[in-house]
């Protein structure tokens, strides 16, 4: 089934091919110019996995590396339940590892082929298609390569949006506030990107969810030609026809989502009030949040807190060290910071944030400290976890770590409210080479 599966070694386990000694990789699902996709099992949990595999060399060799960090930095940001999950990301010596939900259904664009879909699924797959993109674009993240090939199902015949390679993150507008980078595939791609004079990532996005629509109803492209110019002359003038089958309201919304001015194209939130769209649409349901009932804080016991390893901890807190922006680590720059402070000082200041933003303390035992916000956020409510570590004699850890919640409003969290109300405390945050307060040494 291809080369070996590799171990967190390096070294090949010939006969069951196990990966880092938690995964099982069976055969192949499919392969690309930069990645093969194997099926995996999660040893542990007996989950299904799919396994991507990126050769390093050839990423280098090719200048992708940074767009493989944008995919890993994109797929963290955006957990939604249309989006495929990214799960963990390792690496080895020669290969990086993404491990991924699942989604058994395998692609849309399976269905597609064998013609249109009645109109019932295909509003379906384009409400959880929508629900998906609404919720990139919150996040400041366009896709900008949506077609039926990128889109998945699941064993519940649910969409799972994929293959975020391509997309852009908001620190890739240049000063005009717009995107530059022609990509994508021809038959979905927006007339602006083809033009090469700068887009908004969003109002592309929605073209092709356009296309989409269409593909869906249709069963065909809705702009076609001989060559290759031919069909770009068609999608720079919107130039289609719908088949007669199209229902009134399907044809309408499709007239509004194919049209070559992006400024009179309509937006993602109209698309969301249209009567065609709105029936029987289901708000995708936030992943689950941890409710677990109020304790009272307990007095810690005479224990210490537990030993942090020098390694780890010199790995975690230099800048140097820090591959948080490459592959998966719990210990995310930003959330972690040493002190000579004890235990209960740096409790009694927690608790004292939490008071101030009106955070529940849910629970506090083996130096672990959990807080929970009242307010729902956009996943629910946000749930913090801050442990104390001992690294050396007179010297401690606190490591931030979220339980649940949105993790843009968790980063808030650690930035604008934590780190200005612990100043006094710190000695040094994660990655910065220098006590924070002279202070905080004493």
């Amino acid at each position: 089934m291809g080369e070996p599966a590799e171990q967190a070694d390096g070294q090949p386990d010939a006969q069951r091919h196990i990966l880092f000694g938690k995964y099982e990789m069976g055969r192949l699902l499919g392969k690309g110019t930069f990645a093969k996709v194997y099926y995996g099992k999660n040893l542990q949990t007996q989950e299904s996995v799919a396994i991507k595999v990126i050769s390093k060399d050839l990423i280098k060799k090719e200048g992708m590396m940074e767009q493989i960090k944008r995919e890993i930095s994109v797929m963290r940001l955006v957990r939604h339940p249309n989006v495929v999950e990214l799960k963990e990301v390792m690496a080895t010596r020669s290969k990086i590892f993404f491990f991924m939900e699942y989604a058994r259904g395998g692609e849309l664009f399976a269905k597609v082929l064998k013609g249109k879909l009645k109109e019932e699924s295909a509003r379906k797959y384009f409400q959880q298609l929508i629900s998906a993109v609404e919720y990139c674009h919150s996040r400041g993240v366009s896709h900008r390569d949506l077609k039926p090939e990128n889109l998945l199902l699941d064993e519940n015949e649910d969409l799972k949006v994929s293959d975020f390679g391509l997309s852009a993150l908001p620190e890739q507008l240049r000063n005009d506030g717009l995107l530059h980078t022609q990509c994508g595939t021809p038959a979905y791609v927006a007339p602006e990107v083809l033009r090469k004079k700068g887009y908004d990532g969003a109002k592309a996005d929605t073209w092709s969810c356009g296309v989409i629509l269409y593909v869906l109803l249709a069963g065909y492209l809705p702009f076609q030609g001989d060559n290759l110019m031919k069909m770009y002359r068609k999608v720079f003038k919107a130039e289609y026809e719908c088949p007669p089958w199209l229902s009134t309201d399907a044809k309408r919304l499709i007239s509004k989502l194919l049209v070559a001015d992006p400024e009179r194209r309509i937006t993602i939130p109209a698309i969301m009030r249209t009567p065609w769209f709105q029936k029987n649409f289901k708000v995708p349901l936030a992943f689950s949040i941890d409710e677990k009932a109020v304790e009272e804080p307990k007095e810690q016991g005479d224990s210490k807190p537990r030993f942090y390893n020098a390694f780890e901890f010199i790995s975690s807190m230099s800048s140097g060290f820090d591959l948080s922006n490459l592959f998966e680590s719990k210990r995310k720059s930003g959330s972690i910071f040493t002190t000579k402070c004890p235990a209960s000082t740096i409790f009694g200041k927690l608790e004292a944030v939490a008071k101030k933003l009106d955070f529940l303390v849910l629970s506090m035992k083996d130096y672990k400290l959990k807080l929970q916000g009242r307010s729902e956020g956009r996943k629910g409510k946000l749930s913090v976890t801050a442990e104390v570590l001992e690294v050396a004699p007179e010297v401690v850890m606190v490591e931030f770590s979220k339980c649940s919640g949105d993790t843009l409003e968790y980063r808030k969290f650690c930035e604008d409210d934590v780190r200005p109300a612990l100043k006094d405390i710190v000695w040094c945050w994660q990655g910065e080479n220098y006590p924070t307060q002279t202070g905080a040494t004493s």
